[in-house]
């Protein structure tokens, strides 16, 4: 079973071979990959890029065994669009 069919099927409560597994906050200070990145790019920058989001998205992925992947995302860049400052320190 894939992992994609594993994590589809668990979501669905459907039997599976093994529980999926993925780690919350899976972009990270622990990983030295995401601080090369983040030493060239701010968080909004790498928010803002979908090649940059991809790519932290994607690290965990290629470096453990995990099922599935936590978009690198976050809900604060909404207060742009209303007009607000937005700064991450």
């Amino acid at each position: 079973m894939s992992r994609q069919d594993r994590f589809i099927k668990a979501c669905h409560k459907e039997q599976v071979d093994c529980t999926p597994v993925w780690l919350m906050r899976q972009a990270g200070r622990y990983m030295p990959e995401y601080r090369a990145i983040r030493e060239k790019y701010t968080i909004l920058e790498m928010i803002k890029n979908p090649e940059l989001s991809c790519e932290v998205t994607l690290q965990p992925l290629n470096a453990f065994d995990i099922d599935a992947g936590i978009i690198f995302a976050d809900i604060l860049p909404l207060l742009e669009a209303m007009g607000l400052d937005l700064e991450f320190v």
